[in-house]
C-alpha cells in the first residue's frame, strides 16, 4: 500500500530552539520535502501546533499541505480553512488575562496564535517556570470544556477541545491524494501521543523522535535522523517505515 506521510515540525523536522522564533531550518530540508512529496504523489503534510503562516515562513519557498494549531486550521491543495481568531472571543479575553498574570515572570514567553495560545517557560528559572505552568492551567480551567490544555516540553498550550493532530490526520485521509493510503506520522512530543494513538488504531505507523516513553511503534533518535531518512526516501530508498527501529 502507498504511504501518506505526516510530519510534525518542532523537534521532528527541526531542532527545538530556546525561543519559537529562533528555529534553524536545514537548507536541504525544503528541497527534500518537495522531492519526497512528488514521489508520494502529493500525499505529504506538515501537522503542527504552529500557525500555517509561520510554517510557510520557515519553509519558504516551499508551500505544503499543513494542519496548523493542532488542526484548528488546515490547508489542503492551497485551500485554507479554520483558525480565525475572531471565532474564539472567550479565548481572546483569557489571553489578555494571561498576559497580565505573566508580565512579571522573566523569560516566560506567550505565543499568541489567534485561535490558540502557548506559554513557554524553557528559559525561565524553576520557580518562574512552576508559576507559569500553574497560571496556564488555571486559565485553561476557566475556559471550560470548549478548550483543553496540552502540556509539552516546557510549554503549555490552550487549544479548542475539538482540535487534535489525530483528528487533523484523519481529515486529510478522507480525500485525495491521501485516501486509501497507509498513514505514517512522525512526532516528538507529548502532544503527538494523541495522533500516535489514532494512527495506530487506523493501521498506520507512528514514529516517536527522541527517547521519551511513547505508544508509537517506531523510533528515530533526533531531527537529524529524521532528515536523513526523508532524504533517503526522496532519493529512491524503499518507502518502508516498518524497518525503522521499534520504540
Amino acid at each position: 500500500m502507498s504511504l501518506a506521510l505526516f510530519l510534525d515540525f518542532d523537534g521532528t523536522l527541526v531542532e527545538i530552539a530556546p525561543r519559537p522564533d529562533a528555529v534553524q531550518v536545514d537548507p536541504d530540508l525544503v528541497p527534500t520535502l518537495e522531492r519526497l512529496r512528488e514521489r508520494l504523489g502529493g500525499a505529504l503534510a506538515i501537522v503542527t501546533g504552529r500557525p500555517v503562516g509561520v510554517i510557510d515562513d520557515f519553509l519558504k519557498p516551499g508551500r505544503f499541505d499543513i494542519a496548523g494549531l493542532h488542526g484548528v486550521e488546515r490547508r489542503t491543495d492551497g485551500v485554507l480553512s479554520g483558525g480565525r481568531a475572531e471565532d474564539h472571543p472567550d479565548l481572546r479575553a483569557e489571553v489578555q488575562r494571561l498576559q497580565a498574570r505573566l508580565a512579571d515572570l522573566d523569560a516566560v514567553l506567550i505565543e499568541d496564535k489567534g485561535a490558540s495560545v502557548a506559554v513557554h517557560w524553557r528559559l525561565a528559572a524553576p520557580d518562574d517556570a512552576a508559576r507559569a505552568e500553574a497560571i496556564v492551567k488555571t486559565a485553561a480551567a476557566a475556559l471550560g470544556a470548549a478548550y483543553r490544555l496540552q502540556l509539552g516540553k516546557a510549554v503549555g498550550e490552550i487549544v479548542p477541545a475539538s482540535a487534535t493532530k489525530g483528528h487533523a490526520i484523519r481529515a486529510f485521509m478522507e480525500a485525495a491524494p491521501y485516501a486509501g493510503r497507509r498513514a505514517v506520522f512522525l512526532g516528538d512530543d507529548r502532544t503527538d501521543e494523541i495522533a500516535f494513538a489514532s494512527v495506530n488504531e487506523d493501521g498506520g505507523v507512528s514514529v516517536r523522535v527522541g527517547e521519551s516513553d511513547t505508544i508509537a511503534t517506531r523510533r528515530l533518535a533526533d531531527p537529524a535522523a529524521v532528515r536523513q531518512l526523508l532524504t533517503a526516501w526522496a532519493d529512491g530508498a524503499p518507502l518502508d517505515p516498518d524497518v525503522l527501529p521499534g520504540a
